[in-house]
């Protein structure tokens, strides 16, 4: 699954129907052949460190591995990831859990998933890029990740961490876990970097560097943004990966803490 590119232009152009979205999201994904992207100029990690984060395969996929989308454990039977990530039937996706390398299926836990929860305003206004999927199986005894409920986190500066499992444009292994620090840009930088593009400042997280270099990309949609031991950002959107001046989007846990926890439960 790619992380989303065209969406909030669109949004902003007026021009991107509910129905659409659903098309062009699940077409995200790269095509059989193309390589995938994720974590740029990070550095490997285990997942016995951040062992809520989730890789969430999906049978679509054209990774051998079925490498789809990163999620984050916040319940023992629920998941958090992005809208974007959730436009297929609940039956064709795979909740995995402690496996650092993708390709070794003799490590780690799966569950599928029974249902999935969409944010109901997303696609009908800038971002709400927030899902809830239920696991068929818990994932008993595995440390979680408490959501960030202050959207006075989001603050020029923070030094927030971004995981995933992606390619990594020839910067590490791919289908391997990596991280990849991406310190806040705040929103006035990407409210004026994506002018026009749907940039969304009371409900959307600015990350990375100026001048590019590391950053999220795709097949790291979803996945967990984390400052100070909490869910701080979900994988949303971006233009290119790690490129000067495009920084990635992700969509700010605190601006929807409450409906995301109504549905935790």
């Amino acid at each position: 699954m790619a992380r989303l590119q065209l969406v909030r232009a669109l949004l902003a152009a007026g021009v991107l129907t509910t129905a659409s979205i659903g098309a062009l999201s699940a077409s995200a994904a790269p095509a059989p052949g193309e390589p995938e992207t994720g974590i740029v100029g990070g550095d490997i990690a285990h997942t016995a460190d951040a062992p809520w984060a989730i890789q969430l395969s999906n049978s679509a996929s054209p990774d051998p591995t079925g490498e789809y989308c990163g999620s984050t454990l916040v319940a023992a039977n629920k998941i958090v990831t992005a809208a974007h990530c959730s436009t297929e039937a609940a039956s064709t996706y795979t909740a995995i859990q402690g496996r650092d390398v993708l390709s070794d299926k003799s490590t780690g836990k799966e569950s599928k998933i029974s249902s999935i929860w969409v944010d109901p305003a997303y696609g009908k206004e800038g971002g709400h890029d927030v899902a809830v999927m239920t696991l068929a199986t818990p994932f008993t005894g595995v440390p979680t990740l408490a959501l960030e409920t202050s959207t006075a986190a989001d603050t020029a500066g923070a030094a927030s961490v971004v995981y995933g499992w992606g390619g990594t444009e020839g910067t590490g292994p791919d289908d391997t876990f990596q991280k990849v620090a991406v310190p806040v840009l705040g929103d006035p930088y990407c409210s004026d970097v994506y002018a026009g593009q749907g940039y969304t400042p009371a409900g959307e997280i600015c990350a990375g560097y100026e001048n590019g270099g590391k950053d999220s990309c795709q097949g790291d949609s979803g996945g967990p943004l984390v400052l100070n031991g909490r869910l701080f950002g979900v994988v949303s959107w971006g233009i290119g990966c790690a490129d000067a001046g495009n920084p990635g989007v992700y969509a700010e846990v605190a601006t929807y803490a409450a409906e995301l926890q109504a549905q935790i439960g």
